[in-house]
Formats: C-alpha cells, structure tokens, sequence
C-alpha cells in the first residue's frame, strides 16, 4: 500500500516538487545566467505573469534554493542562487542537452521568439574578444516574422535595440529565427549554417569573421559540441 510519507523518499519526486513545473526551471535559468533582479529575470520570461513570478521565486525560496536581499536603494529585492540552487546546473544542463538532441528536429518555426533569442544572445557575450570600439550589427529576422535588431558591441559588452539607433552598421546577419536559435544553441555551428546558406553574413570583412567569435553561445553549446565529439570516438 502506498503512502506519502514512502512516496516522499523518491529522488524524482523530491526533485519535481521544487522544479517540477513549467515556469521555475526557466526562472532558475535566468538565476544561472547571472540575472539577480526581478525585472531583468522577467524580462527573460516572456509569457510570464509579475504575479507568477514573484509566485515561482517565493517557491524556490522556500525550498532553499535561493535567497534575498534588499538592494541598496531599498526598493526591490536581489535574488541569489544558494549552494542548493547553484547545484542544479548540471540538472538543468542534462535537460537542455536532452531536449537539443532528441527534441529540436521537431520544433515548430512558427513559434520561434525573435526577440527573446535577441535578449538572450547580447548576455552571452565573449568578453575577451568582442570589440572595444562602437561596432553595430543588424539582425534580419525573416521568419516566422521579419523583424530586424541592432546588437551593439562596445567596450567588451553587447546591448540590443529594437528600433534603429542611428550608428553605421558594420555588418548584416540575414535568416530566419530558428535557424540563428539553433546555432545558439549549438544544434548547428555557425560556420556549417553559413556556407549552407541558411545564415547569410555581409559587411566588412573583420566583423563577418569576428562576429561568431565575440558570441559566447548558450551554456548549452559547447556541451552540446562535446558530446557529439565524445560520440564519434565511440
């Protein structure tokens, strides 16, 4: 006969009842990803509610994987990862490599968010090789919506505009959304999507090849890429 308090020693069950829903691994991302602040995370979230957030990180900060303090100017919270949270990484990182390997030949394109992709590619920068000097990029989305964006790299750091910001623009970066999310996330490289054609890179010529050097990639990428060597040694 079960019961719960013999249920209530299953691992999984354990595990599922912190992150276990659909919002809080993503929250815990973001946490990851070094956003410690409310609205930065939510920005990170589209689709989410304030009132479910503020839900999902009370959550996590009953069960010890987080916790707060007020910001120096006393208005808002930062949100910080404790020894607990921070030893989810590898959990979170064995869900992403899954999913990249067994789910991504079944996305559907349509549903691709430009600008969330955007949001998250100008935080994962490199800081030791993205340029010192003013350098724009424009990104033509054009599928499934045609969007553009300008990404500016200035002083080893990246910010991301939504509308024109009238600087000289280096280079062009022309495709669709899930092609540029699936190089992000390591699905394919950069160098294999452009000479296929699928991603189409014109400008000058230092920043068409610097340009995939000064991106970090998501975490997942590099793990991805290992993986995929380890397999073919086997």
């Amino acid at each position: 006969m079960e019961s719960d308090e013999f249920v209530s020693f299953c691992p999984l069950t354990l595990t599922s009842d912190v992150i276990g829903d659909r919002w809080t691994p993503l929250v815990l991302r973001e946490l990851l990803l070094g956003n410690t602040r409310f609205n930065d995370i939510a920005r990170g979230l589209p689709g989410i509610s304030r009132s479910l957030l503020v839900q999902r990180l009370r959550h996590l900060e009953r069960k010890g994987v987080i916790e707060t303090s007020p910001l120096p100017t006393g208005r808002g919270s930062s949100y910080q990862l404790t020894q607990a949270g921070i030893d989810l990484y590898d959990v979170l990182m064995a869900m992403g490599r899954w999913s990249i390997r067994w789910m991504y030949d079944r996305l559907d394109a349509t549903g691709a968010d430009a600008e969330q992709l955007m949001w998250w590619m100008h935080r994962r920068i490199d800081a030791t090789t993205a340029p010192t000097t003013r350098t724009t990029v424009r990104f033509d989305h054009t599928a499934p919506q045609r969007r553009s964006y300008w990404m500016v790299f200035e002083n080893h750091a990246a910010s991301v505009c939504v509308s024109d910001p009238g600087f000289p623009v280096a280079a062009t970066v022309t495709c669709p959304t899930e092609q540029l999310g699936r190089v992000f996330n390591g699905y394919q490289t950069w160098s294999t999507a452009v000479r296929s054609g699928a991603i189409n890179v014109e400008g000058r010529r230092e920043v068409v090849r610097g340009l995939p050097t000064w991106l970090a990639w998501s975490p997942w990428a590099p793990d991805v890429a290992r993986a995929a060597a380890a397999e073919l040694k086997r």
